[in-house]
């Protein structure tokens, strides 16, 4: 059956509908090609489809129908012409990186991005004769300043982890293309279903579909969305050193996506009214989220995205000890680095997800010892009140 008629569907029919097609069974839901090969009618057919000759799928390392489902789906609502599924988000960034990077050249890079990434560019890269050289995401001279002759891509998380500071997207990629660099985006806070940024000039979209793609915290997985040509470059990266996505997580993220707008909104909604709420509480020092218009960034947000997310943070006064106190007492949150779950989730930034950056490192990015990150899952509002009223009562 011919899916022609999905190049005008909208958002969440391509989220339910785009790479679904019926096998022999005709089965109704997506099935999982739980296997590690497939097999050949000749040695001829085998020979053309190693070759690439003919399509088909011959290792899933590289090649399986679940994954390419996924693929499809994901870069159908990204805006973007392929996919390619990876193990994890760090995966993603790691072949997009050993895809277009080699030895002597520069990498810019956002401060405000997940520890993890910091680590990966700081400690990985740089062992491979790549550097890094990390700037502030709302100051576009510094990005411009930061050019080299050997700079080659240009990396961003936006809205950032966990402060919600915002990138102009659009600015960001005049100043890499000018340079003859790519732009890729981390949009794990937003998803596609809140903002696009192929649409807004990036060459590249990386997922840790770990997140909010998956949604309930179930499996974990990365992709990455771009150019045809670009597309598969990484996935001949994948195939030969073999960060792959397994076909069950595959499938999770699949079923993820189908609900994916409906709980993007209900995300949305949610982390607005907890971020008003607490930025009228007198227990806290600040909020960052980008949906608030005290938010230095929330004009350009609402350019950019079409809702603001479900991850906010806030400052206490007391530095750790009041941030741990807080936390501890908790009893609805679950305390947990994870973030994209319809469980809210609650952590400490400072001594978690950033934990491995040095002083000088947290001080630079704002991560302050009283900062507090919650990630609004769907439950109750009123709960999530008494829950964090629980904790301000142990501060």
């Amino acid at each position: 059956m011919s899916n022609e008629w999905l190049k005008e569907a909208g958002f969440e029919t391509l989220a339910i509908r785009e790479g679904l097609k019926p096998g022999f069974e005709q089965e109704h839901s997506d099935p999982i090609y739980a296997t590690s090969s497939f097999v050949f009618e000749s040695a001829e057919q085998a020979a053309a489809t190693f070759s690439g000759e003919r399509d088909g799928n011959t290792y899933s390392r590289f090649s399986n129908p679940t994954v390419s489902v996924f693929e499809k789906r994901l870069a159908a609502l990204e805006g973007g012409q392929e996919g390619v599924a990876t193990s994890s988000g760090m995966a993603a960034i790691l072949t997009l990186c050993l895809t277009v990077l080699r030895a002597g050249d520069h990498v810019i890079c956002s401060r405000n991005v997940f520890g993890s990434t910091v680590g990966l560019f700081n400690n990985i890269l740089t062992k491979l004769d790549i550097s890094v050289t990390f700037v502030a995401l709302r100051e576009l001279d510094d990005w411009r300043q930061a050019v080299t002759s050997n700079t080659k891509l240009f990396f961003c998380e936006t809205p950032s982890n966990p402060l919600c500071e915002v990138g102009n997207i659009r600015e960001i990629a005049n100043i890499a293309h000018d340079s003859g660099a790519l732009l890729a985006v981390d949009n794990c806070f937003c998803t596609p279903a809140l903002q696009r940024p192929l649409s807004l000039g990036a060459d590249v979209v990386m997922h840790s579909a770990t997140k909010y793609l998956d949604g309930q915290g179930r499996v974990l997985g990365g992709a990455l969305v771009g150019s045809e040509e670009l597309m598969a470059e990484a996935r001949g990266f994948v195939r030969v050193c073999g960060p792959s996505m397994s076909p069950f997580n595959a499938w999770i993220f699949s079923k993820g996506l189908e609900t994916l707008q409906l709980r993007m909104d209900a995300h949305s909604q949610r982390a607005q009214a907890v971020a008003e709420w607490l930025e009228a509480h007198t227990g806290v020092k600040k909020v960052n989220y980008c949906g608030l218009a005290s938010h230095p960034d929330h004009a350009l947000a609402a350019s950019q995205q079409s809702a603001f997310g479900g991850v906010l943070s806030f400052e206490v006064d007391g530095g750790r000890d009041r941030a741990w106190a807080f936390i501890n007492a908790v009893r609805l949150m679950s305390l947990t680095a994870n973030l994209g779950d319809v469980k809210t989730t609650v952590c400490h930034p400072a001594s978690t997800t950033h934990g491995r950056l040095t002083d000088e490192q947290k001080e630079q990015g704002g991560i302050a010892e009283g900062l507090i990150r919650i990630a609004v899952g769907l439950e109750d509002l009123e709960d999530l009140k008494r829950d964090c009223e629980r904790g301000f009562a142990a501060i």
